[in-house]
């Protein structure tokens, strides 16, 4: 009979059945891992939605469309005097823009976006020659305007005025027309093609453009140039075309377009909706980057990492030692590396990610010391314990600093890692029963 009991203690403090114990218990702790991290992204989503308010209160992002000189047309189709209208479009031979962009962070609460206060100046020229009859509509020239689309008309800045030709006109409000945008402001400039001079000529105008986000233009010229200056070091460049020439530094960035008219997917002149300029946009958004959720969420993903590595140092340290940890205590040392992601995302919201991720961190292995004091009695063991977390600790934070190499790193730091546990527990021979 007593050797039975033996036998039954043996067996339930055996390591084989302690390890898959713990194999169920990591399991489990997926649970609040997978609840921290759906937190996270909650958060991060009313972030958003207060990035979509103050742009709402600021100005939207912006898109620009235009120049484009506008012709109003009708024609007969029948007897009875029954008519239909429409609108000529015709696009600039040439548009160049200018831009200086200067950005500025907003906050609500807790969560912060980014606005932008820009001056552009915009230069070009019409060209009329071989558009003056164009289908049979008759053109009504003394009712043509020159539009400009501008997504949110709430960011015009100043008054605007379009230098043209020898005239220098004010803007109305509105875009006259809906075929190309629905917001922007309209330059009537009536003359006739037939006249010396015409409609023909070149213009240029100063835009003062407040936004939120992004700054796109449209390619409306036949040829399309763009250059964009800001202090502001994380752009994403956008859009249907890339940058011929760019420069970011940690002072800002300076970009480059240039887009001819065989590049888009629009003719140089027509008629009514056949086509939407603002489809073929690009510029550029003004991102806070890798903001402190993202890299919340991304610290998340290595959680159960942490937690199994742990536990493995706890293992060796029952096999090569007479100590004893129960398993209650696995739990508890578990729950203390799960609540550094919540404490983590919690604090970087107010004073933000890295000084977060540095008091996170080590309130978490301080706390892990002090219990490992107390529970083995034993200095140089917690030594191995606290330095394991801090090697640890210090990998997640170089891995999400790395952004475009964080893979690569990730994978060759895991796998020197596992090759070290493996060299350990085979030269301790850690598995002898």
């Amino acid at each position: 009979m007593e050797n039975e009991n033996v036998k039954q203690e043996k067996w339930y403090q055996s390591m084989t059945v302690k390890m898959v114990l713990l194999g169920v218990m990591g399991v489990m702790l997926l649970i609040p891992l997978v609840m921290i991290d759906q937190l996270i992204k909650e958060r991060s989503k009313n972030a958003y939605a207060a990035r979509i308010e103050i742009g709402k209160m600021w100005t939207a992002p912006q898109v620009i469309t235009g120049p484009v000189l506008n012709v109003p047309g009708s024609k007969t189709i029948s007897e009875d005097g029954k008519y239909v209208t429409t609108t000529l479009h015709i696009l600039p031979e040439s548009l160049k823009v200018e831009g200086v962009i200067k950005p500025e962070k907003r906050y609500r609460g807790i969560y912060e976006t980014v606005v932008y206060d820009s001056d552009l100046k915009m230069s070009g020229s019409f060209l009329i020659a071989g558009n003056e009859s164009m289908s049979d509509y008759n053109w009504q020239w003394d009712k043509a305007y020159i539009t400009l689309g501008v997504s949110d008309n709430k960011g015009i800045r100043d008054e605007v005025k379009l230098s043209f030709g020898k005239a220098v006109i004010a803007a109305q409000p509105g875009a006259g027309q809906t075929d190309l945008f629905d917001n922007g402001i309209s330059f009537p400039v009536a003359a006739s093609p037939a006249t010396e001079g015409g409609l023909n000529g070149d213009f240029s105008l100063d835009l003062g453009l407040k936004g939120s986000g992004s700054l796109t233009f449209a390619p409306v010229g036949k040829t399309t140039d763009v250059s964009l200056t800001s202090t502001w070091d994380a752009p994403s460049f956008t859009g249907t075309f890339l940058p011929t020439k760019r420069d970011v530094t940690d002072k800002g960035f300076a970009a480059q377009w240039s887009v001819t008219h065989l590049n888009r997917s629009f003719p140089q002149v027509w008629t009514g909706k056949n086509y939407t300029p603002s489809a073929d946009a690009f510029g550029v958004d003004l991102i806070i980057q890798a903001d402190h959720y993202t890299k919340s969420e991304r610290s998340v993903k290595y959680g159960i990492l942490f937690i199994v590595l742990t536990f493995f140092v706890l293992i060796i340290i029952e096999l090569r030692s007479e100590q004893r940890i129960h398993i209650f205590y696995y739990l508890l040392v578990s729950l203390a590396l799960i609540l550094f992601f919540s404490l983590l995302t919690a604090l970087s919201e107010q004073i933000g990610f890295n000084p977060a991720y540095l008091i996170s961190s080590a309130a978490t292995i301080g706390l892990l010391a002090i219990f490992f004091r107390s529970l083995l009695k034993n200095g140089w063991l917690v030594l191995v314990i606290s330095g394991m977390l801090t090697v640890l600790y210090v990998f997640l934070f170089v891995l999400l600093a790395l952004k475009d190499y964080a893979f690569l790193a990730g994978n060759i730091g895991l796998f020197v890692l596992l090759a070290v546990l493996m060299l350990v527990s085979a030269k301790y021979r850690l598995f002898k029963e």
